[in-house]
């Protein structure tokens, strides 16, 4: 009897698995994708992704080392892919000390105010994201050409992604029909040859890194498969109400970061729900909400935006839809003898 239980917060990985395992193993799942942005984006890609990964895992071990008096933990991996998942957040010309900052938000900020791995309530990565957005919004919408920007860093010729053609031209005053004809086609979407950051082009990597993770049982389908359905969904009822002003599903699903979201970001561990029909409705109200904001909102991107709104309605998710306890009594009616 001298061993005690312990209590603490998520993850719990069962069946011989690892927190760091199941880490190493997003790695691993991310790799067809980093290896298509060293081939798009060239040393841009490399510096900002290198940069990224090495700040967070620095800045977790100082202030667990030196702050809250605890032993590093940087061994599990964590840090690593949430510098990895904000290096794929970045345009690849982002000066380096911004990348330094945008690492000490989300790790300072977004992980470890909360007490470090197992407590934060949003996405680290994407809260270092979007605190660089708003803070320097001009260096986070200079997107490098694709090819062109391969030997080129802080001087990268810039263009404008797929989503900021179409938000803008609709503004305009252009149909949706003569600003399709400025993007490139859907199968170059997919294959990644569009502007945008390290994680929302090639497509076809980020498909086959979610299927090593659903293969290794890292993640289950029911969030990438909402958010994904839910975007869907939701565009083609629009497109349908109005062609020539809302584009339809496939645009949506094949530009910007729906994805990297739905496949390695809202599908976090910790910032998600537990249980599987929480997984669907957290994924509807991500697809709903990335939609809403790209269609009627200031930005053409909404996906960092979506998942930590509903990173902040895990906790009300996981108190109402929790399943049901071992051992649970059910209610029975009480029959009465005549």
């Amino acid at each position: 009897m001298n061993q005690k239980l312990v209590v603490s917060p998520s993850p719990h990985v069962h069946s011989g698995d690892s927190v760091p395992k199941n880490m190493y193993g997003v790695i691993i799942a991310l790799i067809p994708a980093l290896l298509a942005s060293l081939w798009y984006f060239g040393i841009g890609a490399l510096i900002v992704t290198l940069t990224a990964i090495a700040a967070c895992v620095l800045f977790e071990w100082v202030i667990q080392k030196y702050l809250m008096k605890a032993t590093p933990s940087i061994s599990d991996g964590s840090a690593a892919v949430t510098g990895l998942l904000l290096a794929f957040n970045m345009p690849s010309n982002l000066p380096i000390g911004l990348i330094i900052i945008g690492a000490a938000v989300a790790i300072g900020i977004g992980k470890m105010s909360f007490g470090g791995l197992g407590n934060n309530t949003f996405n680290p990565a994407l809260v270092g994201r979007v605190f660089l957005l708003i803070s320097f919004p001009v260096q986070m919408t200079s997107w490098p050409v694709p090819v062109a920007s391969r030997f080129q860093y802080l001087d990268a010729t810039t263009g404008a992604t797929p989503l900021s053609v179409v938000k803008e031209g609709l503004s305009s005053g252009a149909s949706l029909s003569e600003l399709m004809g400025e993007i490139p086609s859907y199968l170059n979407l997919f294959m990644g040859n569009m502007g945008g950051s390290a994680g929302e082009i090639a497509g076809i990597t980020l498909v086959l890194g979610v299927l090593y993770l659903l293969w290794r049982k890292i993640i289950t389908w029911h969030i990438p498969v909402s958010v994904l359905g839910s975007v869907a969904v939701f565009a083609a009822i629009l497109n349908i109400s109005d062609p020539e002003s809302y584009a339809g599903p496939l645009f949506h699903l094949l530009t910007g970061g729906v994805l990297l979201g739905a496949f390695f970001m809202a599908t976090d561990y910790v910032s998600s729900p537990m249980s599987k029909k929480g997984m669907l409705l957290y994924g509807v109200g991500i697809g709903l909400i990335t939609v809403l904001i790209r269609v009627y909102g200031s930005y053409p991107e909404g996906v960092s935006f979506a998942i930590l709104i509903m990173n902040a309605f895990v906790p009300l998710i996981d108190r109402y839809m929790k399943p049901k306890r071992f051992g649970e009594k059910v209610k029975t009616t009480k029959v009465q003898k005549q």
